[in-house]
C-alpha cells in the first residue's frame, strides 16, 4: 500500500515537472521567434517578394480520434506561425488533450516544422510538416510515456482585419511510429483566431 501510494506521488511530481518544462519551452520559443520578427523588421525589403516576416500566435480548439482505443479527445492547441513573403515558414504548436476523456486517457504534443503558405484574396492556404515530443498517459494513470511524433497537415486561415485572423480549419495527422504497442496513427481537426503581432510592410 505505502508502495502505491509513493508511486503515485513521484508520478504526481514527474508530470508536475514536465508541465513546467514544457511551458518553459513554450515561453523560450516565442521570445526566440518575437526577436527574429523584429530583427527582419529592421532589415532593408527591396522589392514587393523581397523579404518581409508576419509573426502570429493563437489558439485553437481541437479534436482528436486517437487509435489506441478508438478515443474522442478534445483540446486546446496553442500555434505560433513565423510566415516570410516568399511563401514559406515556421510553426510551432503545442495540443493539451484533456477533455472528453475515458478512464483519464490523454495526451499532449509539442511540435515544430516548416510551413508553405499562399495567399488568395483574403484567404490563406497553407500545408506544413511538423515533428516533435508526444506525451501519452494510459488508462487510470497506471503509465506515461513519451514518444516520437510525425505530424503532416494543412489548413485554411481567414484575414479579417490586419491583426486578426480566423482559423477556419486545420488537419493534422500524427503519426507515433516508436509507440509502445505498435505504431499509432491520430487524425485531428482545429478552428481558432489569431493575433498578427508583426505585419511587415510588403
Amino acid at each position: 500500500m505505502k508502495s502505491s501510494i509513493s508511486s503515485c506521488k513521484t508520478a504526481r511530481e514527474t508530470h508536475g515537472k514536465a508541465r513546467m518544462g514544457h511551458a518553459v519551452f513554450l515561453i523560450l520559443l516565442f521570445t526566440a521567434m518575437l526577436g527574429l520578427a523584429h530583427k527582419a523588421q529592421a532589415q532593408v525589403v527591396y522589392g514587393g517578394d523581397e523579404g518581409g516576416m508576419t509573426l502570429a500566435a493563437g489558439a485553437t480548439a481541437t479534436g482528436y480520434t486517437v487509435q489506441y482505443g478508438q478515443q474522442k479527445l478534445l483540446g486546446i492547441t496553442g500555434v505560433v506561425d513565423l510566415d516570410t513573403r516568399r511563401r514559406f515558414g515556421f510553426e510551432g504548436e503545442t495540443q493539451w488533450m484533456m477533455f472528453h476523456e475515458t478512464n483519464q486517457l490523454h495526451l499532449n504534443t509539442y511540435l515544430a516544422g516548416a510551413r508553405y503558405h499562399h495567399s488568395f484574396g483574403k484567404f490563406l492556404v497553407y500545408g506544413k510538416g511538423l515533428v516533435g515530443v508526444g506525451q501519452f498517459h494510459f488508462p487510470y494513470n497506471l503509465a506515461q510515456g513519451n514518444y516520437l511524433v510525425i505530424a503532416p497537415g494543412g489548413g485554411v486561415d481567414y484575414r479579417w482585419t490586419r491583426r486578426i485572423s480566423f482559423r477556419l480549419a486545420d488537419a493534422e495527422y500524427q503519426f507515433w511510429p516508436q509507440f509502445t504497442f505498435g505504431h499509432m496513427s491520430n487524425i485531428g481537426l482545429s478552428a481558432g483566431v489569431q493575433y498578427h503581432i508583426l505585419r511587415s510592410a510588403r
